[in-house]
């Protein structure tokens, strides 16, 4: 990911994981049996999105692209489960 890296293209990046865990989230609840462990993983994930989406608010351009580069790397983590 360039170091040129908008806050606004980092902050879609997360906001895009972020709504990945939050369906994640409600799949698992809406589940038979729920599974407390991934559950939980889940929000902690989501938990650590909403830190970073805070995070961009000050970051500079080295934050901004080191956010950045983290979540696209996930998107597409997760884009193969």
């Amino acid at each position: 990911m360039s170091e040129n890296v908008s806050p606004e293209a980092a902050e879609q990046l997360v906001q895009d994981v972020s709504n990945w865990y939050a369906e994640q989230i409600m799949k698992e609840q809406r589940a038979l049996g729920p599974a407390p462990e991934r559950l939980k993983t889940l929000k902690e994930e989501l938990a650590m999105c909403a830190a970073d989406l805070q995070a961009l608010q000050d970051a500079g351009p080295e934050d901004v692209a080191e956010i950045a580069a983290r979540y696209a790397a996930r998107s597409q983590e997760l884009g193969g489960q």
